[in-house]
C-alpha cells in the first residue's frame, strides 16, 4: 500500500471519531467565513447595533419588536447618512444576514465544545491533545469577541468597520479554521509514510504562508473596498504600476490604506502563488511519493481562484461573484493544508 494516502483500516475508530468532530467544526468554520463575506458584501454587518452574546440568540418576533431594533438602527450613522431611506423590510434583509452569522458562531461553538467533554470525560483524548483543544475553545470565544470589536468601529461616527480588524477578524478565522484542519487532517492520515525531501517540505508551508497572506490582502481589499477601482485587468490605469502607489505619508500606510497599493499588492500576490504553487506541483509529482490527487486539485483550486479573481474585479465586485472568489480561497487553503500534512507527518507521533 502507498503509505501517501489515507489509510482508515490503520487509524483507531476513537481518532477516526475525533477527526469527523473536528471535520464537522472545520465545514461549520467554512460556512461561517463565506457568510462573514456575504454580510461584508451586502453591506448588513452593522445592522445589530449591540451584542448579546447569551439573550442575542432571540430575533426580533413580532412587529413591535421589529420596529424597536430598527428605532436603535436609526440611531447610528450607517442609517443617518448612508441609509436615510431604508424601509423596515429593507433593515429585516440585512438584519437577518448578520443575526445568522452570528446564530453560526454560537453554533460552532457547541459542536466544538459538548463532543470535546465527551471525548475529554471517556478519556479518549491525550493529555495534549485535551490542551490543544481547549485554548481552540478559547480561540473560538476569542474570534467572537474580535467580531464585535470589528463591528463596534463602524458604529462610531463614520459607518465603516476599520480595514486592520476586518483583516485581524478575517485572519483570526482563517487561522482557527487551519489549525483545527490540521490536526484533523493529522488523526486522519496514516503513520510511518516516507520521509519528504525537507526542502519540499519547508516550500509546501511556505505555499500555505503565502494563501495566508493573500487572504489578508483580501481582506485590507475588503475592508477598504479597492475592489470597486482598477476594474481592468492586467492592467491598472492603463499602466501594470499605476502612478500615486506611494502618495501616502508615512511609506508604509500606504499597504494598509492606499486602495491603489492595497490593489497592486492583491494582484501581485495572485501572480507569486500561480508561478509557486505550479512549481510545488512539480516537486512534490516528481521528487516524491506523493500520489493522491489532492496535488492535482491544488493546481485546479489555483486556476479556478485567479479566474474567479479577475471576473469579480472586471464585474465590479456583484455579490455573488465576490463570495465565490471568498470560498475558493478557503478550498485552495484547505487543499494546500492537506497535501502539506501528508507530506510533513513522517512521525509516529499521534494527533500532532
Amino acid at each position: 500500500m502507498n503509505s501517501a494516502v489515507i489509510a482508515p483500516q490503520n487509524i483507531a475508530p476513537q481518532n477516526k471519531a475525533i477527526a469527523i468532530w473536528l471535520l464537522v467544526v472545520a465545514a461549520a468554520i467554512f460556512c461561517m467565513i463565506v457568510l462573514g463575506g456575504v454580510t461584508r458584501l451586502t453591506h448588513s454587518g452593522l445592522s445589530m447595533v449591540d451584542w448579546k452574546p447569551i439573550m442575542g440568540i432571540i430575533p426580533p418576533l413580532s412587529e413591535a419588536d421589529w420596529l424597536a431594533s430598527f428605532a436603535k438602527y436609526q440611531q447610528f450613522p450607517e442609517f443617518i447618512k448612508l441609509n436615510s431611506e431604508m424601509t423596515l423590510e429593507g433593515y429585516q434583509r440585512i438584519f437577518m444576514f448578520e443575526y445568522l452569522h452570528r446564530i453560526l458562531g454560537r453554533l460552532i461553538g457547541l459542536l466544538f465544545l459538548l463532543p470535546f467533554l465527551y471525548f475529554l470525560f471517556t478519556k479518549q483524548l491525550h493529555r495534549n491533545d485535551s490542551i490543544r483543544f481547549t485554548v481552540l475553545f478559547i480561540l473560538g470565544g476569542l474570534q467572537g469577541v474580535l467580531g464585535w470589536y470589528m463591528v463596534k468601529s463602524g458604529l462610531t461616527k463614520d459607518p465603516h468597520v476599520s480595514q486592520y480588524r476586518l483583516t485581524a477578524h478575517l485572519g483570526s478565522a482563517f487561522l482557527l479554521y487551519g489549525y483545527i484542519c490540521w490536526v484533523a487532517f493529522g488523526f486522519l492520515i496514516s503513520r510511518g509514510t516516507p520521509s519528504t525531501p525537507k526542502n519540499i517540505k519547508v516550500f509546501g508551508l511556505g505555499i500555505i504562508a503565502l494563501i495566508f497572506v493573500m487572504i489578508l490582502s483580501g481582506g485590507f481589499v475588503a475592508g477598504t473596498r479597492a475592489g470597486l477601482a482598477y476594474n481592468t485587468f492586467p492592467l491598472m490605469a492603463g499602466s501594470f504600476i499605476p502612478s500615486g502607489m506611494y502618495s501616502v505619508e508615512p511609506f508604509w500606510l500606504n499597504w494598509f490604506e492606499n486602495i491603489t497599493t492595497i490593489q497592486f499588492n492583491h494582484r501581485i500576490m495572485a501572480y507569486v502563488l500561480a508561478l509557486a504553487i505550479p512549481l510545488f506541483w512539480f516537486l512534490v509529482t516528481r521528487h516524491t511519493q506523493y500520489k493522491g490527487i489532492s496535488i492535482h486539485l491544488l493546481l485546479g483550486a489555483l486556476l479556478a481562484q485567479i479566474s474567479l479573481g479577475i471576473t469579480t474585479l472586471l464585474l465590479s465586485v456583484p455579490v455573488v461573484l465576490g463570495a465565490s472568489h471568498q470560498t475558493g480561497a478557503i478550498i485552495l487553503f484547505t487543499i494546500a493544508l492537506f497535501v502539506v500534512r501528508r507530506l510533513t507527518q513522517d512521525s509516529p507521533s499521534a494527533g500532532s
